[in-house]
């Protein structure tokens, strides 16, 4: 159980340690009911108070947890640590602008409040207050310059900030004096994916998480038999409404007969929502492993005896390469969520297919490929999307792309301009919820204006409340641009199934090659260019033709309701046969 963020007493009395050691070790109902009674017998006791809501947030029970530390505030108003822990339990409820505020009166109180500066900076971050959260790190790494959690901090600020190589720069600075921190060389590791470099110098940073890894490896011993029903782990944050989920679907609503799952949820206090309760009930068992030390979400696998567990997450915030340290299962497999290789060593597969990472790639990856062609992917669009719309007949030509922001650097812009130049009087609309944050905004309208596109002719959107109206938007565009190097994935499915055609560049790497593999399997490879003049020569073909356009566009959906791309049951079964095909060679005693 990590209680990071949490501050002040939190040794407290022997009942107290005992509790947090319980929920350390998976015990959360037995640590909860102990430190229930602690708060019932001492109503006033800030530390017991504490304890109780950073436990209760670890839980889940976020509006418990609020109304306990809420009473701590009631109690102790001038206490700076009632209202960073306050604050820390509204951050994880959603409710971004109260935190912030009781952050802010933590720190008026108690100016050097360095939990209060972590979490501040955090939630600027997060309420797209690039700016602010940047004031509020750097004011943290003024008290100590190499503070490891306000460093990341700092990075995801200047990330935030559309400052992505500074955030990259100053990550392999403190990288260098600290090779074995896991938690930001992960971060790293993403961030590289944004760049224009080298498959193989990308590749080379990925084989040093070897260096931050918590061993030995001590893989469970396993029943060789190679053709029994298996049982299979899930390990992921992001089994709610998120990208990977609309890919998860098909391999974990069709597992074969006699197979079971368990899922080892890593979300923090995400609010359920219907995605999250259709794989509730696809599994066997859901583990929310959240709360657990590392030790305990080892320990939680193994005593499940699971076979095979899937990473869905490697590096990115819905990942945890730590928990893989021990190697808590005989055969480990990254899918879905990370654009590359994890570098991990205890990871023994990762699916891919053979446009993503063609016959000789192997040397970029640290893990045996599985190939799933004709895609690595099979993708469940959302329920309620509204039927594909053209933009009016008199609306001028709009380039569009729903892409981070983060995925728009020099390159695409370089590309984008090209479309744009090659199109009289178009535009260009982009829609990402970082568009709120003023300070990024900015940066990037300069960005694109240095790379040729008048700011005068893009116009962004920040969000919308609702995936239908987010959907809806793209009647506003008549054709949809790729990023590269980091291509879009659910951003390309979707566009496809509202109607809108995506033109993408084939790359040199995974992350820049799932365009290609997505519109392959889609059976739209007439959008796929081979290189920059073949992706303007589509994109502006498209665009003077509004005949062949409406055409193409009227009939996308059905294309790809009848692709590779969304056939769920063949996907499933050439998923759960590559599987197998890993258990097998397992059993054989290949693998370690």
């Amino acid at each position: 159980m990590s209680l990071r963020g949490y501050s002040d007493g939190m040794a407290g009395n022997k009942a107290t340690q005992k509790a947090l050691q319980d929920a350390a070790e998976g015990r959360i109902d037995a640590a909860l009911a102990a430190m229930r009674l602690q708060v019932k017998l001492n109503p006033k006791d800030l530390d017991c108070t504490a304890v109780l809501g950073a436990l209760l947030v670890g839980a889940g029970q976020l509006d418990q947890a609020i109304l306990h530390l809420s009473r701590g505030v009631a109690h102790h108003p001038n206490a700076a640590m009632a209202h960073n822990n306050l604050a820390n339990a509204l951050m994880q409820a959603g409710r971004l602008e109260e935190s912030a505020k009781h952050y802010e009166r933590a720190l008026a109180l108690h100016p050097d409040h360095r939990q209060a500066l972590l979490g501040l900076s955090f939630c600027r971050t997060s309420l797209c207050q690039s700016e602010a959260a940047l004031a509020a790190s750097e004011r943290g790494l003024a008290l100590e310059p190499d503070w490891t959690e306000m460093l990341i901090n700092h990075c995801h600020a200047l990330a935030a900030a559309d400052r992505l190589e500074d955030a990259i720069a100053t990550m392999r600075q403190v990288l260098a004096r600290r090779p074995d921190d896991a938690d930001l060389r992960g971060q790293y590791l993403f961030a590289l994916n944004y760049l224009s470099l080298p498959a193989e110098e990308i590749a080379e940073e990925h084989r040093a998480v070897r260096l931050g890894v918590k061993g030995p490896a001590a893989p469970p011993e396993i029943d060789r038999d190679p053709e029994r029903p298996l049982r299979i782990g899930v390990l992921s944050g992001d089994l709610k409404t998120h990208s990977v989920a609309y890919f998860a679907d098909a391999p974990l609503s069709r597992l074969p007969a006699g197979w079971t799952m368990t899922v080892f949820s890593l979300a923090t206090g995400a609010k359920k929502d219907a995605m999250t309760d259709r794989f509730r009930k696809l599994a066997e068992e859901w583990v929310d492993a959240a709360p657990l030390s590392m030790q305990a979400l080892d320990k939680a696998i193994r005593d499940r005896r699971i076979d095979v567990l899937l990473e869905l997450g490697g590096h990115t915030g819905g990942g945890c390469a730590k928990a893989l340290d021990r190697k808590p299962a005989p055969v480990i497999v990254s899918a879905i969520g990370y654009p590359n290789t994890t570098g991990h060593p205890a990871v023994d597969w990762r699916v891919v297919d053979s446009i993503t990472d063609p016959p000789g790639s192997e040397p970029l990856c640290t893990e045996r490929l599985l190939r799933l062609d004709p895609c690595f992917l099979c993708y469940r669009p959302p329920e309620n999307a509204p039927e594909p719309a053209m933009p009016p007949a008199d609306a001028p030509i709009t380039f569009g792309s729903f892409n981070l922001t983060s995925k728009v650097r020099e390159e695409t812009i370089a590309l984008w301009s090209r479309v744009l130049a090659g199109v009289p009087g178009s535009r260009l609309l982009l829609k990402s919820k970082s568009m709120q944050d003023s300070g990024m905004r900015k940066r990037l309208m300069a960005r694109l204006e240095a790379g040729g596109i008048a700011q005068d002719r893009v116009d962004t959107i920040a969000f919308t409340s609702t995936v239908e109206e987010h959907l809806a938007l793209y009647s506003r565009i008549h054709v949809a641009l790729d990023s590269t190097p980091y291509n879009g994935t659910t951003t390309t499915c979707e566009a496809l199934w509202m109607g809108v055609p995506v033109v993408c560049v084939r790359g040199g790497r995974h992350a820049a090659r799932v365009g290609a593999s997505l519109l392959s399997a889609s059976g739209c490879g007439e959008l796929l260019a081979e290189d920059a003049d073949g992706f303007v020569r589509i994109a502006t073909s498209l665009a003077s033709d509004r005949a062949r356009l409406a055409a193409l566009r009227s009939g996308l959906r059905e294309r790809l309701r009848a692709s590779p791309l969304m056939d769920a049951d063949g996907y499933a079964r050439r998923f759960h046969a590559a599987i197998r095909d890993a258990w097998r060679d397992r059993c054989k005693g290949s693998a370690s």
